[in-house]
């Protein structure tokens, strides 16, 4: 099969277009032929040097895929079989997806949903596993309640903004553009504040009434961390999933407590794969109709040839 490689740390030019050999599912996973896979910030960490795929995972970048079954591994002992050869998949991987054959856990699979193409459906499974797992489980938002959205045009922005409307809550979002804002307001945000030109700490206490948010979800990190706890609501929760300004930062341990605040936060690629399969599932039962009717949908900039993977970092990198 044709996959691209990193063939050194470094610039999107050590991505390379290699011929592998096809990989062989094992028990509980199949054999997806790739039709389209997703490009995340992830990949450009791992093509740094500084994401390491985890132990026995393939060395090819890629976290989600859509393509069709063409193999099909031994089903775990108690285990029925799911997927049949020739099924319609979206997967998330914790590696390989850039090329023309990638293995799946079972579990990790869900069915295209009707009326996407692959190319849609290839840029569901990342973020939204990441955004369900992250605002619903662990920041517990409900509707009627608040949510900060950082980096509202992102992958996982503009996914969390749909979601957080769906299922009614108030969508608040950060962006670093009047465009991107607006892009924001468009996918469902009440309120989207340029943070290259404004206070969006004083913004958002003025557009609540002073009262704060309830649930924030950040991929910024350093200075970002105080600031968000500044403006959680009483009870309020900040959700950490990246950091790219710095995973080090120092915090007032007092308003946590006087506030009762929650500060928690996820990775998602190294959890296993009964822990991913868990949250496919409650994707499927409660986002798949979301997808199906239309409310949500992946929003995709743009797309590449396999050969192209250099270009899409490059465009990934420019945000």
């Amino acid at each position: 099969m044709r996959a691209v490689a990193i063939t050194a740390p470094g610039p999107p030019d050590v991505l390379q277009l290699v011929e592998r050999p096809d990989p062989v599912p094992a028990a509980g996973e199949v054999l997806i032929a790739v039709e389209a896979a997703g490009v995340n910030r992830p990949d450009v960490l791992q093509r740094l040097g500084k994401y390491a795929p985890p132990p026995g995972v393939s060395d090819l970048p890629g976290l989600e895929v859509a393509g069709r079954v063409v193999a099909v591994g031994p089903p775990p002992p108690g285990t029925g079989q799911r997927w049949q050869v020739g099924d319609a998949v979206c997967a998330l991987v914790a590696g390989g997806g850039y090329a023309e054959r990638c293995v799946a856990p079972t579990v990790q699979c869900l069915p295209v949903p009707p009326g996407f193409t692959m190319v849609q459906a290839a840029a569901v499974p990342e973020t939204f596993f990441t955004v369900w797992t992250n605002v619903f489980e662990r920041g517990r938002l409900t509707a009627g309640e608040s949510l900060l959205v950082h980096g509202g045009t992102s992958g996982i922005g503009t996914t969390a903004i749909q979601l957080g409307r769906a299922f009614g809550a108030t969508v608040y979002a950060t962006a670093g553009s009047d465009e991107k804002c607006a892009a924001c307001g468009g996918l469902g945000a009440s309120i989207a504040i340029n943070y290259r030109e404004a206070d969006w700490v004083a913004a958002l206490q003025a557009a609540t009434g002073g009262r704060g948010i309830d649930v924030i979800l950040d991929m910024v990190g350093g200075d970002y961390v105080a600031k968000n706890l500044d403006l959680l609501a009483v009870e309020g929760r900040l959700v950490q999933i990246a950091f790219l300004k710095s995973s080090r930062t120092e915090i007032d341990l007092m308003q946590v407590m006087r506030r009762r605040l929650t500060i928690t936060g996820s990775t998602l690629r190294p959890r296993t794969a009964a822990e991913k399969g868990a949250i496919a599932a409650a994707l499927e039962q409660h986002v798949w109709p979301l997808l199906t009717s239309g409310t949500v949908a992946p929003v995709v900039a743009a797309t590449f040839p396999l050969a192209a993977a250099a270009e899409a970092h490059r465009l990934m990198e420019s945000s």
